[in-house]
């Protein structure tokens, strides 16, 4: 089975609403690099079909999501300007299949950011603003049996994210050191700080931007990136309502009809 068919699988699954078996359990995908080609694929396909690229988001950077699904290594997906929901508006939980959701520090971008070789301090000097966030995750494949090459093939499992509309500056406070409280209807599910991703969400930037620039490819101006949930991440279905709040950035809150 070839990259091409397989990026087919996947993007025949958001019509149908039917999740399919795990990629890495069939034929034609052992490798990181194929996986990401599958990726690019449907990223391809839905640029010509007019959805507009606005960032990046990171997964696996802590040890509580690696620990939850599996996975002993970062990857990366495609974030496009319909994933993203106002804060407050109301999220239709029938746009995904199996989704859920986990409380990220997020940046905007002020400058391009190109690697490979780049630092923490060159990952903070391109950030124009940081805030509060919540990313859904959604997977394509059956029952969350994933592995590394099926979440990265499945554009990093990723569904949408709400970006708190109230910026910070990057130097206004130590991310490492950013507390978080995550609840859904009001129970804490998890709790966490910003050094349990990546030892700080700017050093998952920075890895995204040297692992983009390895592919010759480069974060952008503008952009969006989601740096990565701080805890492990909660199911979600119509009627909850999640929030994320960061006592030194603020908070968050996503309501699923």
């Amino acid at each position: 089975m070839t990259t091409n068919d397989i990026a087919e699988r996947l993007l025949r699954a958001y019509v149908t609403r039917e999740a399919i078996e795990p990629i890495s359990s069939g034929p034609g995908v052992r490798t990181v690099d194929e996986a990401y080609a599958i990726q690019l694929a449907q990223v391809d396909r839905w640029r010509r079909d007019g959805r507009v690229v606005r960032g990046h988001k990171i997964g696996l950077t802590s040890a509580a999501m690696r620990e939850q699904l599996g996975i002993d290594q970062p990857d990366y997906g495609h974030l496009f300007e319909d994933m993203f929901f106002t804060p407050g508006e109301p999220v239709p939980v029938g746009r995904f299949l199996q989704p859920r959701a986990e409380p990220e520090i997020a940046f905007v971008l002020s400058g391009d950011l190109a690697g490979p070789g780049l630092t923490v301090d060159d990952a903070a000097a391109a950030v124009g603003s940081v805030h509060a966030a919540l990313e859904i995750i959604d997977s394509r494949i059956a029952d969350w049996r994933i592995g590394l090459v099926d979440t990265i093939a499945d554009n990093a499992s990723s569904g949408g994210a709400v970006v708190a509309a109230e910026p910070l500056p990057v130097a206004a406070t130590d991310l490492a050191d950013v507390e978080c409280v995550f609840r859904v209807d009001g129970e804490v599910v998890a709790t966490g700080v910003g050094s349990d991703v990546s030892g700080t969400p700017l050093g998952a930037l920075a890895w995204l931007a040297n692992r983009l620039g390895e592919l010759g490819h480069r974060l952008e101006a503008g952009h969006v990136v989601l740096s990565g949930s701080l805890t492990k991440a909660a199911g979600i279905s119509a009627g909850n309502v999640v929030t994320a709040d960061f006592p030194s950035l603020g908070s968050v809150r996503a309501t699923f009809a």
